[in-house]
C-alpha cells in the first residue's frame, strides 16, 4: 500500500494559529454545560472509527474528558483510557515551524535565506530563489514526497535518510514559487535545516525548546523504523492491498517522521496554550506560521489537524489560548475516506465550544 494514497488527507487539515491574527474583544470561549461525553460519542458513531477520545482544558485545568467506542477493532481491548498517548501527525509541523521561527529570532537564521545557501546542493532546482519562509507557508513550489508512490505503509526494514525523501520529490513535478501547495517535503529540509543550524538531532531540539519547558512530559518525537506508541492507547488500521484492514500501531519514523510527534491530550493542549499566548514565538515573527482555517464560535476558536494513516487527531484552541479541546480517532478505514469523522470532531467542538450558537 503506497503511502502517497494517504498524503492528500495527512494535509488537508494543518493549520492555526488565531496569535497571528487581531484577537476579539471577547476571544475568551464560554464553556457552557454541552456533555463532553456525548459529543465524542457521537463522533464514535461515525463510520469508519474504532475509538475515540477527546479532553477539555481551560487555563491548563482539565474540565472535561470522555472515551468512546474501543482500543481494538471489532470492539475489542475496551474503551481507550484516559490521558493516552497519540500520533499528532501533522500537528507536528506546528510545533517545527515554533522551533525554526525560534532560532529565527535568536538570529541563528534568516527567514529570507535561501535554501540553496543554508543546505547547499540539498534540492537543486529553484533553491536558489526559494526562502525559509517560503518553506514554513508551504509556499515553495517543492512538491510532496509521497506523491512519489515510493513509500510503503508496511514497510519496517527501509531505513530513510531525510535526503532520500527529498530526492523521492524530485521525481515529482516542480509546482509554482509563492503558490501555498502543501508539501511534507518542506518539513523534511526545515528539519534538516534545524540539526545544521543546532548541531542538535531534530528530536534532541523539540526535546529542549518546546516539550520540557513546557511540561510535556508525555511527548516524544519517533525517530525509529518500527516505532510503537508507548503504554496503554488506541489501535488504527490500514488497508493492505487485498484491502483489509492491518494494525498500524507501528509506523515507520524514518519516513514518517516530519510528522512523528506521539503526545496526549494535556501535552498537545499545552502546546497550544503557551502558543496562541505568544510564549514559544517572538510576537514580531508569530505572523509567517501558517494561516488558520475558518473558525468556529463566532472567530474565537481556530484548529489543528492532522491525519497519517489509522488517526485523525485535531486541537481546537481558542484565540487568547485559555481553552483546548484535544480528540483523537483511530480508524479503520483509509484516511481519505474519513472525511466525515473530521466533520463530526468539528461538531463536536461545537457543541461543547459554542454553546448556543
Amino acid at each position: 500500500m503506497s503511502r502517497a494514497r494517504t498524503a492528500g488527507v495527512t494535509g488537508l487539515a494543518f493549520a492555526l494559529l488565531a496569535s497571528s491574527l487581531p484577537t476579539p474583544a471577547n476571544a475568551a470561549v464560554q464553556v457552557g454545560p454541552a456533555d463532553i461525553r456525548q459529543a465524542i460519542d457521537n463522533v464514535a458513531g461515525t463510520d469508519g472509527v474504532v475509538g475515540v477520545i477527546g479532553e477539555l482544558y481551560v487555563d491548563g485545568k482539565r474540565k472535561g474528558q470522555a472515551s468512546a467506542g474501543t482500543r481494538l477493532i471489532g470492539g475489542k481491548g475496551g474503551r481507550i483510557p484516559a490521558g493516552s498517548r497519540y500520533r499528532i501527525a501533522s500537528q507536528t509541523k506546528l510545533m517545527e515551524a515554533a522551533v525554526v521561527l525560534q532560532l529565527a529570532g535568536e538570529g541563528k537564521l534568516g527567514l529570507d535565506d535561501k535554501l540553496g545557501d543554508v543546505l547547499p546542493g540539498v534540492y537543486g532546482e529553484g533553491d536558489e530563489k526559494i526562502t525559509v519562509q517560503d518553506l514554513i507557508r508551504h509556499t515553495s513550489g517543492i512538491p510532496d514526497f509521497t506523491e512519489s508512490g515510493k513509500f510503503d505503509v508496511f514497510d519496517f526494514t527501509t531505513a530513510y535518510k531525510p535526503i532520500e525523501l527529498v530526492r523521492a520529490a524530485r521525481a515529482v513535478p516542480q509546482g509554482e514559487l509563492g503558490k501555498y501547495r502543501y508539501s511534507t517535503t518542506n518539513y523534511v529540509l526545515l528539519g534538516m535545516i534545524i540539526e545544521k543550524v543546532t548541531g542538535h538531532d531534530r528530536a534532541a531540539e523539540f526535546q529542549r525548546r518546546l516539550f520540557a519547558p513546557l511540561g510535556m512530559k508525555h511527548t516524544y518525537l519517533a525517530t525509529k523504523i518500527s516505532d510503537q506508541i508507548k503504554g496503554p492507547h488506541g489501535h488504527g488500521y490500514h488497508s493492505d492491498a487485498k484491502g483489509r484492514p492491518r494494525d498500524v500501531d507501528r509506523l515507520n519514523a524514518t519516513s514518517y517522521g516530519v510528522e512523528g510527534a506521539i503526545s496526549t491530550a494535556h501535552d498537545v493542549s499545552a502546546f497550544f496554550r503557551a502558543l496562541n499566548q505568544g510564549k514559544l514565538v517572538p510576537s514580531e515573527l508569530s505572523k509567517q506560521l501558517p494561516r488558520p482555517f475558518p473558525e468556529l464560535c463566532g472567530g474565537t476558536v481556530s484548529s489543528a489537524s492532522g491525519g497519517l494513516p489509522g488517526i485523525s487527531s485535531v486541537t481546537f484552541s481558542s484565540a487568547d489560548g485559555r481553552t483546548q479541546l484535544a480528540i483523537a480517532a483511530t480508524l479503520k478505514i483509509d484516511n481519505e475516506k474519513a472525511m466525515a469523522v473530521g466533520d463530526a470532531m468539528k461538531q463536536a467542538a461545537e457543541t461543547v465550544l459554542c454553546p448556543g450558537r
